[in-house]
């Protein structure tokens, strides 16, 4: 009676090698090359009749590992460094690599499964409510704040811009600048508060230019805590003042 052998559908040469590596519960990093070899020839032997293209493949890697076979009875060869070469390195390195990309594959196909299973609804919010503002409540915007508190930081910072005015170079001459505009300062503060979110009132001051731009920013920062585009905080008595952007609705 003819024998049937029933044999599983593997990937590749590599596929089929750590196959026999995991039915013989040997370490890859220590292949029992004679008999792993033996036992890839006998699927080879059982795997004539499939198809040559996929044959080859598995052909190439029975003469390599017949190759390998043969390496390990002849005597040992050495590396510059004095250490044994093993004819089993090449191959160590591709079953590592094969079986790292082998774990990856079942990664993505459990993620793209768990992914088929998450729908997703479509936003059914009206534009009326998306339009919606929340109303701005000045006296909770500006409670525990005062001016005299930003009066003082105001003072502070017109004090040390005089004593950056040079003694001798400021009397030399007296370039007169543009006059500020309260607007232009205005819409300049928002853009700089929505890409900063949070700066402090007295570095804001010591970076401007003139007492004019100093006084024309302080005024711009009023605006816009009127217009409940920035939030103002004080931790400590005399400390400095946070500025911060509100987010919009």
């Amino acid at each position: 009676m003819e024998l049937t052998v029933k044999l599983e559908a593997f990937e590749g040469p590599l596929d089929l090698l750590l196959h026999l590596l995991d039915k013989n519960k040997v370490s890859i990093y220590d292949i029992p090359i004679v008999e792993i070899t033996n036992q890839y020839l006998d699927y080879i032997q059982e795997m004539q009749r499939q198809d040559l293209n996929i044959m080859s493949e598995f052909l190439v890697m029975a003469a390599n590992l017949i190759a390998i076979k043969s390496r390990m009875l002849l005597p040992k060869e050495a590396k510059e460094e004095g250490e044994e070469e093993d004819p089993r390195a090449e191959l160590v390195q591709q079953l590592l690599e094969y079986k790292m990309y082998k774990c990856m594959s079942y990664e993505l196909k459990d993620r793209q499964v768990d992914a088929g299973r998450i729908l997703y609804k479509a936003s059914t919010v009206p534009k009326e409510v998306l339009a919606y503002e929340e109303p701005v409540d000045l006296k909770e915007l500006m409670s525990g704040l005062t001016l005299s508190k930003l009066n003082r930081i105001f003072l502070s910072v017109m004090r040390r811009q005089e004593d950056k005015v040079d003694k001798v170079r400021s009397g030399f001459g007296k370039i007169e600048r543009e006059e500020v505009s309260l607007t232009e300062k205005i819409a300049y503060l928002e853009t700089y508060a929505a890409s900063h979110k949070k700066f402090w009132f007295r570095s804001l001051l010591e970076s401007q230019s003139s007492r004019m731009e100093i006084i024309v920013s302080f005024l711009a920062v009023l605006e816009l805590m009127k217009m409940g585009k920035i939030t103002i905080t004080q931790e400590n008595l005399f400390d400095d003042i946070a500025i911060e952007a509100k987010e919009a609705a």
